[in-house]
């Protein structure tokens, strides 16, 4: 086996309880950020660049990681999000004859600090009972007092603002600029396989920082809006609340995903709330209440959106809801064309049985263009 004598590594928690491993690769290291798990047996670099992610610490439940190596064009974001990883077996060999290099390459090409050897199984068991919390992973094991100093000042992500990390600095255009309709995407975390799925359906996109105000956006003449996904505690985007209002009083039509949900929904004046663990994975069962079809969806938030709220608002419909949970997954306004949900139907990796929603977005453009014209 490559590395033989790899180094000791820790988790360490913020409520102080460890968990032991070794370093991937030989390499000292540490990282901090929360923890959380995603339970997908496929998809490991997409997840470890979707800017959803950015400060975690991610756990990974498939017990082997690195086996499919890397591909170039499996990425969601220009580099690695997650603060660092945390995984049972790494695989320093790769068989799959599409990639181009093994994960320890790509790891240490983003400068990611990983360990392995943990029982993620007690480790998953025992942030489930504990909920979420801060962590931080690193070879430094003869140090705990100091670790625990340094991770008592890392900031819990209630609260944080971490839109303006990922996004784009500048705009920037995605697709192609002749295709029939144009969207203006307002990015807090946007993923690439959103901007794909948006292009293939006809339309060009203008993607704008997180802070753009809505008269920006609106001046680009976009035939729909669109808010994306994106990482930290939705409260403090009030740049992105407001842009979100201006788009929901334009008229058009506003499709948000994810944190994008989270923000029109307190664009409407309901709550979020952090929940006491996240759904990370590709296998969460879904309802639509509108059909009254199962719906199998990639998720990862660690928010929510007020159940009560949403009830009690007469210009909000909850259209899907989780079904391990009952947490509200979906929503859409009354009286304008308005909705969103809290998963990803691109699904990046994941199932496709949400993609309809792309569809009913363009669809909803459409009606709007004719009833303009």
């Amino acid at each position: 086996m490559k590395y033989q004598s790899r180094k000791k590594a820790l988790l360490l928690l913020a409520d102080g309880t460890i968990f032991h491993g070794k370093s991937v690769g030989n390499n000292d290291g540490t990282a901090f950020g929360e923890v959380c798990f995603n339970t997908g047996m496929t998809g490991y670099q997409e997840i470890f660049t979707d800017p959803s992610y950015f400060g975690q610490i991610m756990v990974t439940t498939n017990a082997h990681i690195g086996n499919y190596g890397t591909v170039a064009e499996e990425v969601e974001s220009d580099s690695v999000k997650i603060s660092g990883l945390v995984c049972r077996n790494f695989s320093y060999n790769y068989s799959r004859p599409r990639a181009d290099k093994s994960l320890e390459s790509f790891l240490e090409d983003n400068k990611l600090f990983a360990i392995s050897d943990v029982d993620t199984r007690a480790l998953v068991s025992y942030i489930r009972d504990n909920g979420a919390m801060n962590a931080v992973i690193s070879t430094d094991v003869d140090n705990i007092e100091e670790l625990k100093a340094k991770l008592a000042k890392v900031p819990s992500m209630e609260g944080l603002e971490l839109a303006s990390s990922v996004s784009t600095s500048e705009p920037y255009y995605y697709g192609d600029e002749n295709a029939p309709m144009k969207i203006a995407a307002l990015d807090i975390g946007i993923k690439r396989n959103i901007l794909r799925n948006l292009a293939k359906r006809g339309s060009y996109i203008k993607v704008f920082p997180y802070n753009s105000s809505f008269e920006e956006m609106e001046a680009w003449g976009a035939d729909g809006y669109f808010i994306s996904n994106g990482p930290g505690d939705p409260e403090p985007l009030s740049d992105a609340i407001q842009t979100a209002k201006g788009m929901i009083a334009s008229g058009k039509p506003v499709f948000g995903i994810c944190l994008g949900h989270q923000v029109i929904a307190l664009a409407n004046g309901v709550s979020t709330y952090k929940m006491h663990n996240g759904h990370r994975g590709i296998n969460h069962p879904i309802l639509n209440l509108l059909t009254g079809k199962g719906e199998i969806t990639s998720q990862n938030h660690g928010f929510a959106v007020n159940r009560e709220d949403t009830e009690a608002n007469e210009n909000l419909e909850i259209t899907h809801v989780h079904l391990n949970d009952q947490t509200v997954a979906g929503i859409r306004m009354k009286n304008k064309d308005v909705f969103s949900v809290q998963y990803h139907p691109e699904a990046s990796a994941g199932p496709h049985d949400a993609e309809y929603l792309f569809d009913q977005f363009f669809e909803l453009i459409e009606k709007n263009s004719v009833a303009l014209a």
